[in-house]
């Protein structure tokens, strides 16, 4: 059955209009309350009892109180975490041995966009099945509870530090960071308050870099999806090293002291080598935007390979699938199951950083063996729902491009999860010729459209 309002990660859109409006989410959190009742057996007189955790965006306060009466109108208890990142919430969530976790954020998305998205009781997304459940009843009137069997509400005062104690319990006790000077990037988001602490704790000396949120700028030339203001920060104050969050946690860029880059897939590769030289690389999981030369560098390793569909959510199920560990995104998502149930930037961060002291190298150095292929992405606003397949002239396109490349690169259109976009990716092994071919198959799709 089709999801008519989960995408690849939750519910999301702009503030205002349907979805994300009050009584759609009132509604939302009262089906999901209702979905958990269902599913629940507890003993006589117990709740079921939900964590609620949310950015930095200035809507997050209104939609955290129509969640809060949707879940409470269902019978559900609910546990206010504040402002936390997403993997905070699935950790929270299976530490508190609670029926689930839900995250109030938009991600990377600007402030005037936000979402809703769910944990399972052992800190993973839900299963497609129990989103389709909760959409189910989101088509049945709202009800309400005898008022005996109403939830109840209260706030978790030491979230934050529970979490903080979590991420470095999974850097290995035998190291610190003594020594290393390194800029956090929060994005002004959720871990505006967490991240620069762990990270100060474990040793390092911090230079804290977006940590003033004001529930607008959230995301706003700063984070993960804007590495170049980090890049500025470490080459200004000399820094060892920069550590660049998206608006909820959940992706990781790095800088190195020469003012660098470094995307998902760099990073993954080094916790991948860490791995295989401690003998537990079983298999890594990539997926359609992850670089060829990345493929190759990991099946240097001897170790297999596998792409999923871009989304969380999909490396994460292909993992499990196939029982391996480790995986993710060229964004910035990166999973290392022996250490989390999801995605988590500043425990991926711990890992890279852990396999850099470890060996006693530079980023640089670590990731020296890997070439990447030449990869343009171009982002083209679409309008909803356009299916840009039955275009034959994006089609042809497309054909024409793939021609050109042979065997040496490929071409990938998919659209966005999360926003109105069509993505145009062209990677080979000559970059002028990927920029052309690139730039001509956007150029189509954006006279397809209009």
């Amino acid at each position: 059955m089709a999801r008519k309002y989960f995408g690849t990660d939750g519910v999301r859109g702009k503030v205002g209009e349907a979805p994300i409006t009050p009584d759609f989410v009132m509604r939302l959190g009262y089906a999901a309350g209702v979905t958990l009742v269902s599913r629940e057996k507890l003993p006589a007189g117990e709740h079921p009892a939900v964590l609620i955790g949310k950015d930095t965006r200035i809507s997050g306060y209104m939609l955290e109180a129509a969640l809060e009466a949707g879940f409470a109108a269902a019978g559900v208890d609910v546990m206010l975490a504040g402002p936390i990142p997403t993997p905070a919430v699935a950790y929270l969530t299976r530490a508190l041995r609670l029926q689930a976790g839900v995250v109030i954020s938009a991600s990377h998305n600007p402030f005037y966009d936000n979402g809703i998205k769910f944990f399972s009781a052992d800190g993973s997304k839900l299963p497609d099945a129990v989103e389709v459940e909760i959409e189910s009843h989101l088509d049945e009137p709202m009800d309400c509870v005898d008022s005996a069997r109403l939830g109840r509400a209260r706030r978790i005062d030491d979230a934050a530090g529970r979490y903080i104690e979590f991420c470095k319990s999974t850097f290995p006790n035998e190291l610190d960071l003594r020594g290393m000077r390194v800029a956090v990037d929060c994005a002004h988001g959720a871990a505006y308050q967490i991240a620069p602490k762990v990270f100060h704790e474990l040793g390092a000396e911090v230079l804290p870099v977006g940590v003033e949120p004001n529930g607008l700028n959230i995301n706003d030339g700063v984070g993960a999806t804007r590495p170049e203001n980090l890049r500025q920060a470490v080459l200004k104050h000399g820094a060892d090293l920069g550590i660049a969050l998206d608006g909820d946690a959940d992706r990781l860029m790095m800088v190195d002291h020469r003012g660098e880059i470094y995307d998902g897939d760099k990073l993954l590769y080094v916790v991948a080598c860490a791995r295989h030289a401690e003998g537990r690389l079983d298999g890594v999981v990539g997926t359609l935007m992850s670089n060829l030369g990345f493929e190759h560098a990991i099946q240097r390793l001897g170790a297999p390979f596998a792409r999923a569909k871009v989304g969380d959510r999909y490396v994460l199920e292909l993992l499990q699938e196939r029982g391996w560990k480790l995986g993710g995104e060229n964004s910035g998502h990166i999973i290392c199951l022996d250490r989390h149930t999801t995605g988590d930037g500043i425990v991926s961060a711990l890992q890279v950083l852990a396999s850099l002291r470890q060996r006693g190298i530079s980023l640089a150095e670590a990731c020296a063996d890997l070439v990447f292929y030449p990869q343009r992405l171009i982002n083209v606003r679409v309008p909803s729902g356009f299916d840009w397949r039955a275009d034959a002239g994006i089609s042809d396109a497309q054909a024409r491009a793939e021609q050109s490349l042979g065997d040496s690169g490929r071409v990938l259109l998919r659209p966005s999860g999360t926003e109105p976009l069509l993505r145009v990716m062209v990677e080979g092994r000559d970059s002028a010729l990927v920029e052309r071919l690139a730039r001509e198959i956007a150029s189509v799709v954006e006279e397809a459209v209009g």
